[in-house]
């Protein structure tokens, strides 16, 4: 009562000086949060602040992952304008495009599902199939899915034999057209496992490189990059020649996590499959250089296997 009266009598007096009603408010208010019973007994509010806006959905992240093409770079280069696409017609997710130092870091964030969309080589999609992966689509131009072999235009190597003793470049141990297929195909021209050194080097462009600069006798690689490379360094390649060629096997594929939905890869695969039919579609997929993506399944990637296990009997061991 005693708070009370105080407060009737600041209210009075306020009537007669303005600075004492102000005070009066501001005493009025302190009174009525002092007399409430419950202004102790709850949690204190604390508002939540957020940058995303109220109005828009919640994106999911998806992590896109391609193997190593190229280095990592010129990769964001060629690959940055597909995941933009995908973002722009895909509001509601957001993608994010993984590029990896080499082969083994590319395979084991496969074996970890650590990606959501990947594209890998098809040795790298049977692995992927075995982790929780499934093949939704695949480049097309299978035709150009083959190995070549690259040697000095001013080497005197003119068969796989002279190869014999000496060094040869690949990307990795992994790879399928610029490793596997052309070690095959050396096997089958006379050059057994062993007798020559094979140098793994990373990376489809420092096969090529090593191989322009001398430190291998020969480099392997397969037609997109060395036609890229072609592309963007017209001189260095014209010093090179190509020695053999492997024949063709199906193309790198699209792979997708378990955990995504149909709906969402069907999302993906209307984008990747519909880029060809538009000028600007086209300007990225002649970059990569591709003609186009296709939908593709699990079936189709038997050959692969039938292909592993018929090197792995007569050249090495695959590891992954």
């Amino acid at each position: 009562m005693a708070l009370w009266a105080a407060g009737k009598v600041c209210i009075q007096a306020g009537r007669q000086r303005p600075w004492l009603r102000r005070l009066s408010v501001v005493l009025a208010s302190l009174l009525l949060v002092a007399c409430n019973p419950l202004a102790d007994d709850g949690p204190v509010y604390q508002p939540v602040y957020s940058s995303q806006s109220p109005d828009l959905p919640e994106q999911q992240e998806i992590r896109v992952g391609i193997h190593p093409l190229h280095n990592p770079e010129l990769l964001f280069e060629r690959y940055g304008p597909i995941v933009d696409e995908l973002n722009r017609r895909i509001p509601d997710a957001h993608f994010v495009l993984e590029a990896s130092r080499n082969y083994e870091e590319f395979e084991n964030k496969l074996l970890n599902g650590s990606l959501e969309l990947a594209m890998p080589n098809p040795y790298q999609t049977l692995m992927a199939m075995e982790h929780g992966y499934r093949v939704f689509g695949k480049m097309a131009d299978d035709s150009v899915f083959r190995g070549i072999v690259l040697v000095r235009k001013d080497s005197t190597i003119n068969s796989a034999r002279l190869l014999r003793g000496q060094s040869v470049s690949f990307p990795s141990a992994t790879a399928l057209a610029a490793t596997m297929m052309p070690q095959y195909a050396l096997h089958q021209e006379g050059l057994e496992w062993g007798s020559y050194q094979p140098r793994y080097v990373g990376s489809q462009e420092s096969s090529i490189m090593n191989v322009l600069l001398g430190h291998t006798q020969a480099g392997a690689t397969w037609p997109t990059p060395w036609k890229a490379f072609q592309q963007d360094f017209p001189e260095r390649a014209a010093q090179l020649r190509v020695l053999l060629e492997t024949p063709s096997l199906i193309n790198n594929a699209w792979v997708a996590l378990e955990g995504l939905t149909d709906e969402r890869v069907q999302q993906v695969g209307d984008v990747l499959f519909s880029l060809h039919e538009t000028q600007a579609g086209r300007d990225i997929l002649a970059a990569l250089p591709l003609e186009r993506f296709e939908q593709a399944s699990n079936a189709d990637y038997a050959r692969v296997e039938a292909f592993i296990s018929e090197f792995s009997r007569v050249v090495r061991p695959v590891e992954p």
